[in-house]
Parts: C-alpha cells; structure tokens; sequence
C-alpha cells in the first residue's frame, strides 16, 4: 500500500502547531480506537489542567455550555439548549437541555454548572484556567435549568471561553468545593467516560447516557501516552500497535513517514489539518541593547521566515507576519507590509546608523527546547546566523531548561527570547489580549495605552465578531511599528495514521479539539 498526503478540505485555517493523531486496528465503524500521542495528562480535574493532553480528556469526558462543531470558529449549544446574550454584552443566560445526567447516574442541573465555575475560580490552581474566567461577577440559577451569568465588563467572547476545556461541568456531590479532586478519576457528562488512566495509558468507554451534538462512531478510544519519547511513537505507528499517532511526531519524522518503505507497506496516511498555533520572537522593551527600537527594526528587516520554516521545521509550518494567524478574524499582513519577506541589510543597516548604532550589536538568542520542542534551539540558532550573516550583529543562541528560562525572563534578564502560544479558543481577543493587555504573559514590559485601554475593551463588546476586524488592524499597525514582538511561523496540524482510519478531517482545526467520536476504521 502507498503512503499518502492528504489534506483536510473542510477545515478553516488556522495554527496549533504539528499535531499528530493515532487510531487502532479493529472492525467495523464500531471499533475501539487507539491514539498515541507523546504528551502526557497532567490532571483529570478541569480546575487544574490547562495543557493539551488534559484538554485533550477534558473536551471528550466533559459537556461545557458550548462547543465547537468541527471546522468552525463559532461555538454551538451543547449541554446548553440556548444561550443568549442581554444587557449590552453583561449578562448571558442558558437554558439547559433536558435529560442531562453524569456518567455516575448523578442529574445535571443549572446548580452543577454554577458550582463548576465557582469552584474553579475559588480554587484558581495556577495551571489551572481561572483566568479564563475573570470576567464573571457572579452566577445565578432562578432554576434547575437556567443558568445567568452576569459580567464584571461586556465580554463578547465569553461564549467561545466556556465552550473551551475552561468551561467543563462538573458533579457538585463528586468534586470537592475548595481543593482538587485527587484520585484521578473523572465524573462528566460527555460522551465518553474515564475507565482508567496511569502514565502510560488512559481508557474511554463510551457512554451511553449522553446528551449532546456530538454522534459517537467508534465503541471507545485507547489514548497510549509515550511521555515525550518520539521515536517509540514511531515505532509504535509502524508497527501497528496505534493506528493513528497525535501529537509528538517531529518534523523530520513526519517526513520520514513520507517516504518510508516501512510506512509505505503498511499503508500509513499523513493527514494535513489547519492549526492556529503560532510562535513570537519577543522583545523586552526594557532591556538596554533591544530596547532600542532601531535594534528590533533591524532585526525585523533580516529574519528569514521561509528559511526557518524550510530548513528547520521542515515546511510544516508556514510563515507568519500577523499577530492574528490565517483562519481568524482580524488576521492581516502588517509585518510583511512593514518589513517584507526577505532580508533587507540595506533598511537593517540605515536604519541602526540613523539611530546612531555604528559597532556590531552583541545579542543572545534564549531559547528552552523543554517547552517548545527540541527544533527550538535549531531555530533560534538559524536566527543568529541570518542576523550575523548581514555583518551588522554578533548574535549567539543560548540554551537553557524551561525554569531557568521562566524564570530569567520574569527577571528581566533575556532581551530576546521566543514565546508559542496555542489558542484556548479561536477569536482575535486570544491572540491579543493575553500579549498586549494588562498584566501579559509575555513579561516583556511593553504597555500601549491606545491597544489596553481603547482597542480591547472596544472589540471585547462587539458580539459581531467580524466586525471586530478594523480595529484588530489597528492593533496589529501598532504592534509593527513599535516591535515589542516578531511573529515567526503558524503551525500546521498533522495526524499520521493507518489509511483505514476514517474522521480524522473532522479532528484538526482551529478550535483545538481532538474529538475521539469522529474516529471510526473501514475496511
């Protein structure tokens, strides 16, 4: 059998970075499925986690309000039957559906979903998503079906916050009000239920009393986890014992998988879906060499994003030169506008000698390949050559573990480092507010007073999101010319699986959700 590529026709664009799914080798659409992925779980409680492997149980075990069908950036009721907005963008009210009920035979009712968000917020684990949540000012529940939540500040895309993993429901009489639920089981109202889970693999049951949009095709999923070792991951979709591999495959190993005679006889696919993924160089404004405008600008002017995506991330990524990746709302070309798409030393060299910069600008790159990927270092060791390259920079890469990193760029001791980001849900406001609003996650000491105080407060009360898109441009105009970061790349999103492994088209997109109910096998 022929290894093939294929790309998903029906999803938007988008970025979340090389994902790759597996699915297992049973009969009949009502197969057990078996996914491999090299991320682990870290929790089972939605008050805590907020990486993509606990999303990941999360978005298949939970029910929220709200989810995302399947290419789309706009969410849909799902435990909810109606959701609507009053009260110009400050009060949201859903009415429940009928019927709803925990896998433990516990009914859900509008007190379950208070106590949800309530708890989340009162508990506020730091790696947990409480953040998500801090425009609520309180909840009410008039009866066992509506749930009103009322908002400290308009918040149009509260809707797409509470259909993310943030929004999950929860059983009051199972989860503790005020700390985590520690025995790492999972009470949802999802389509699949929690059997078991260690560090090396977790299993879903379907569950039957479900009520919600999603429409089960498999007989339940095994999710191996391989705990960051690629190359077992490999192996294990080579050899058949996953049929499809999500998340954790490199570059060079997809690639591999291409053109391997191994894969080959096997008959293993390498399926292409849209990603909203996206990684920032980013500059601390405060730092006494990049701090300088006419730095950034230079460094601007020389980057070669083709190059990188080419050579180190092997085309699975694709240039970036918006703050707002392809597929979303607001999204535009003010960085290719501004800068170009080759390196231009004449604009890098006038402009440090108009700023008065004569000497060759010394420059450490940092960079943690223990977040973002052992090819991170690569990357920003292409950086430094590109910028020395052009003679007007004596530029290093330097390496660390990602605590030191956190923690010397919270110190404000990194001018340069690089920053990845994978959307909790697929709105402008995600790709913006986290960077540029008050207290960012970028710890890079750069504030706007036009972008905090007029742009996000103006598009976060515009329930019209589309129209939401001129000041997004605007946004982005300022953040070109003042350069407190540099988009680099969108990622694509990659599911390498056995060719009888069907609904993997309706599993990569944007919104991030992995859905284990589209996977089914033929023969």
């Amino acid at each position: 059998m022929k290894v093939r590529k294929r790309q998903s026709s029906t999803l938007i664009a988008g970025g979340l970075a090389a994902m790759l799914l597996t699915a297992c080798s049973s009969t009949g659409s009502e197969s057990r499925m078996i996914v491999g992925m090299s991320d682990d779980i870290i929790a089972t409680d939605p008050a805590s986690g907020y990486d993509p492997g606990s999303w990941l149980l999360f978005n298949n075990v939970f029910q929220s309000l709200l989810s995302f069908p399947p290419g789309a950036s706009t969410p849909v009721p799902e435990a909810a039957e109606e959701c609507k907005f009053s009260d110009g963008s400050k009060t949201y009210t859903c009415t429940l559906r009928d019927g709803l009920k925990f896998s433990n035979g516990n009914s859900l009712t509008s007190a379950d979903v208070k106590y949800s968000f309530d708890r989340t917020i009162r508990i506020n684990d730091p790696a947990g998503p409480a953040p998500l949540l801090s425009t609520i000012s309180s909840i009410s529940t008039p009866d066992n079906k509506t749930v009103v939540f009322r908002l400290k500040v308009p918040d149009a895309t509260f809707p797409s916050k509470i259909a993310s993993g943030g929004g999950s429901i929860v059983d009051r009489q199972v989860y503790p009000e005020d700390s985590l639920l520690e025995d790492g089981k999972a009470v949802g109202s999802g389509p699949y239920k929690l059997n078991s889970i260690d560090k090396g693999e977790a299993v879903f049951s379907v569950y039957s009393g479900y009520h919600g949009t999603a429409e089960v095709k498999n007989s339940g999923v095994t999710l191996e986890l391989f705990r960051g070792d690629q190359q077992a991951l490999q192996s294990a979709l080579e050899k058949g014992d996953v049929d499809i591999a999500y998340r954790g495959l490199s570059a060079k190993a997809i690639a591999a998988l291409d053109t391997s005679s191994t894969a080959e006889k096997g008959g293993i696919e390498v399926v292409q879906g849209n990603s909203a993924e996206v990684q920032h160089m980013v500059f601390n404004v405060d730092d006494p060499v990049v701090g300088k405008l006419a730095v950034r600008k230079a460094i601007a002017y020389l980057v070669d994003r083709y190059s990188l995506v080419s050579e180190v991330y092997q085309s699975t990524a694709e240039p970036l030169y918006s703050v707002i990746p392809v597929g979303i709302t607001g999204h535009g070309t003010s960085f290719f506008d501004t800068y170009g798409d080759s390196p231009k030393p004449k604009q890098a060299k006038a402009v440090l000698r108009d700023a008065g910069i004569a000497d060759k600008v010394k420059l450490t790159l940092w960079s943690t390949p223990s977040r973002y990927g052992p090819a991170t270092d690569d990357e920003l060791h292409t950086i430094a050559d590109q910028l020395n390259q052009s003679g007007l920079f004596d530029a290093r890469m330097k390496s660390v573990a990602f605590d030191e990193y956190e923690k010397g760029i919270a110190e404000g001791k990194f001018g340069i480092y690089v920053k990845g980001w994978v959307p909790d849900y697929p709105d402008p406001d995600n790709f913006t507010q986290p960077f540029f609003g008050e207290g960012n996650v970028l710890s890079n000491n750069y504030d706007n007073e036009e972008i905090v105080d007029r742009i996000i407060p103006r598009t976060s009360s515009m329930t019209d999101r589309a129209s939401t898109r001129q000041e997004y441009m605007k946004l982005q105009d300022i953040v070109a010319q003042q350069l407190p970061i540099l988009p680099l790349w969108q990622g694509k999103q990659y599911a390498v699986a056995h060719e009888n492994v069907r609904g993997l088209q309706n599993c990569l997109d944007t919104s991030t959700v992995f859905r284990f109910w589209e996977l089914s096998t033929a023969y």
